[in-house]
């Protein structure tokens, strides 16, 4: 297990950098606080670790080599970001009145993780550039899928005690639109990153 120590370090880069998945949850964690939005979190993160095993058992790789399937693919993940990133920026500024106001849900978690190109890019690179155990292929990929889980866990903790420390612009509607917008324009240019060829 000599690459263990670089794989844990290229794990919270990867999944710890600014993309659709940990802006999403910084702007619940703004919108909604830590406690409503930890549903949403542990939908991202169990999310990922469908990926994690969709993209260790070669099963993306398989898929995507059929004829036309990587473009339609691309083109649904992106009008689901879309969609999202419409939702960020036209949010209304919280106060104590929608305080009710639904906060994003497990099920919309573990979708952005399934539809987040991101996450299958950073899956597949952890994945084909570390051998924590090579004479091992089945334990090597249960390792490395329980420590991304504890990592991208960890990380996605973070970012949304991050966002619950932006709440107070939420509150206030000028502050409220101009985060919000920035927020949408993010996760815009966090998928153009994760789909350029």
């Amino acid at each position: 297990m000599d690459g263990l120590a670089g794989f844990l370090i290229a794990g919270i880069a990867l999944t710890g950098s600014p993309g659709p998945a940990t802006l999403s949850l910084t702007a619940t964690g703004a919108a909604f606080g830590i406690r409503r939005g930890l549903a949403y979190g542990a939908g991202i993160t169990l999310g990922m670790l469908a990926v994690m095993a969709l993209t260790a058992s070669g099963v993306v790789a398989v898929v995507l080599t059929l004829p036309g399937l990587a473009p339609v693919v691309t083109v649904l993940a992106a009008l689901y970001f879309l969609y999202l990133a419409f939702r960020i920026a036209t949010a209304p500024p919280l106060v104590e009145a929608n305080s009710d106001a639904a906060a994003p849900s497990f099920a919309a978690g573990f979708a952005l993780s399934l539809v987040n190109p991101k996450g299958y890019a950073a899956m597949a690179a952890l994945f084909s550039g570390f051998a924590l155990l090579p004479q091992q292929p089945a334990v090597d990929a249960s390792l490395k899928i329980g420590l991304l889980f504890l990592v991208i866990a960890i990380v996605n903790i973070a970012w949304l005690l991050a966002g619950s420390g932006l709440t107070g612009l939420f509150r206030d509607p000028r502050s409220n639109r101009i985060v919000n917008l920035i927020f949408a324009a993010l996760l815009l240019a966090s998928l153009a990153a994760a789909i350029r060829p």
